[in-house]
């Protein structure tokens, strides 16, 4: 992937995720008539609504859950979907260029434990092509790991991106004073992050810093299927 320049700060940014493809994460843990259903994913918030229903309802079918799961499940997107939407429309400001991006994750037997740092100046980066070959550098073979990461990933770039609103709102309410202040502040923040960039030879969106690549080393741990199950038992009962 190729690094672009970050955008002038007189040139208003409107909220979106900080990707090539404007995808949301959606997340989903329901629980009901000692059933439980996990699942996480992204969406198109540009998708018609009542494709909402359509895949809760086939999703209800496929994996023969109780019917009333699919006004829950439902019921949960929407509500992703409108967050994500309130959102649209608003200005925003990324005072950071370099943000750290975490993983701890566990999918099926594979537990997968990472650290980077991501240039969200960069929207023409790719979360779900990062995440295929993350996995195909580690040799993890569970079809269901790389969604997985690439959603944990979105999920981090989506709260960046609310917190880049907050930003810009307080920039509009602020004096003239504060704002001369800020806007000294993020310049200074700004050049820090271009010599991160250069101090890290990143051609990408993604950059790890070379004297601390043995405490950021991914961590991949297969389990034996006792011991997901296990774990499975306890998050039961943790959520209980």
């Amino acid at each position: 992937m190729k690094s672009h320049p970050p955008s002038s700060s007189k040139t208003p940014v409107r909220f979106r995720m900080p990707t090539a493809e404007n995808l949301i994460p959606i997340r989903l843990d329901i629980e009901n008539e000692g059933q439980r259903f996990k699942d996480s994913f992204t969406w198109n918030p540009t998708d018609p609504d009542s494709e909402v229903i359509s895949f809760a309802k086939r999703t209800v079918k496929d994996l023969k859950l109780p019917p009333i799961f699919v006004t829950q499940i439902s019921q949960s997107i929407h509500s992703q979907l409108a967050e994500f939407r309130s959102y649209e429309g608003q200005e925003m400001h990324l005072k950071e260029r370099i943000v750290p991006i975490k993983l701890d994750i566990r999918v099926n037997n594979t537990v997968l434990r990472d650290q980077f740092l991501w240039d969200i100046s960069n929207l023409e980066s790719d979360p779900e092509e990062f995440a295929r070959t993350l996995c195909k550098d580690l040799d993890i073979e569970d079809l269901e790991v790389g969604p997985t990461i690439a959603v944990c990933i979105r999920e981090q770039l989506f709260e960046i991106a609310i917190q880049g609103v907050a930003s810009a709102r307080e920039s509009r309410v602020g004096k003239k004073g504060r704002r001369g202040a800020e806007s000294f502040i993020n310049s200074k923040m700004s050049s820090s992050s271009l010599d991160l960039v250069k101090l890290f030879g990143s051609k990408g969106s993604v950059v790890r810093k070379r004297k601390d690549w043995y405490l950021y080393e991914p961590i991949v741990d297969i389990l034996s299927n006792e011991e997901a199950e296990a774990l499975d038992a306890r998050e039961v009962r943790n959520a209980r």
